[in-house]
């Protein structure tokens, strides 16, 4: 039989990839070498969950996807908000995934909105994609109306102070991506 996984998660895709069958698995996880996290995703026995475990559940589940907004916008220690989904942006008609561990809300990106600015980590051995920290502060703005202009705000008034990213550069990315509008007022009162 094939040695279990590594202590990172990991797909059946990937256990199978590696010539572990699904009657493996079964077994695997009936003796206690190999732990389910989720449908289809498992760990192994010492596995220790990190902070961002919820965001590698999502991106194991869909790679296509990118962590957006109050998501990201965690990600990247923006604000006080402590989002209980996670947001994640898709391209219009392309199938959402569902978690029995984590609820998924996804916002629909297309063109330069859905492929810019878009950076990969590595979460629990899972190749994750968030947005950078400058596109989520424009997203939050643009997403203003369901996640509050308050979300937004913090966002960019801490970005800024941190000196994380800059004015200009919120412009440029709000111009780029058709959200100009809504961030404008602000940006004016911040110069």
């Amino acid at each position: 039989m094939p040695a279990a996984p590594t202590k990172d998660l990991v797909g059946v895709a990937n256990l199978e990839d590696g010539g572990i069958s699904r009657r493996q698995i079964h077994r695997l996880v009936e003796r206690g070498d190999l732990v389910r996290i989720d449908r289809g995703i498992f760990a192994h026995p010492d596995f220790e969950p990190t902070e961002h475990h919820h965001l590698a559940l999502v991106a194991l589940r869909c790679p296509t996807a990118v962590i957006a907004l109050t998501s990201a916008a965690a990600f990247h220690r923006l604000g006080t908000q402590i989002p209980h989904t996670v947001w994640i942006a898709l391209p219009p008609r392309t199938w959402a995934p569902k978690l029995e561990s984590v609820t998924v809300e996804v916002a629909r990106f297309s063109g330069s909105r859905l492929d810019e600015d878009v950076e990969e980590h590595l979460i629990e051995g899972v190749r994750v994609r968030v947005y950078g920290l400058a596109k989520t502060v424009v997203d939050l703005f643009r997403y203003r109306n369901k996640l509050g202009t308050d979300v937004a705000l913090e966002a960019m008034r801490e970005s800024l102070r941190d000196r994380r990213t800059s004015i200009a550069e919120l412009g440029r990315i709000a111009r780029r991506d058709r959200a100009y509008g809504p961030i404008r007022p602000y940006l004016e009162s911040m110069q």
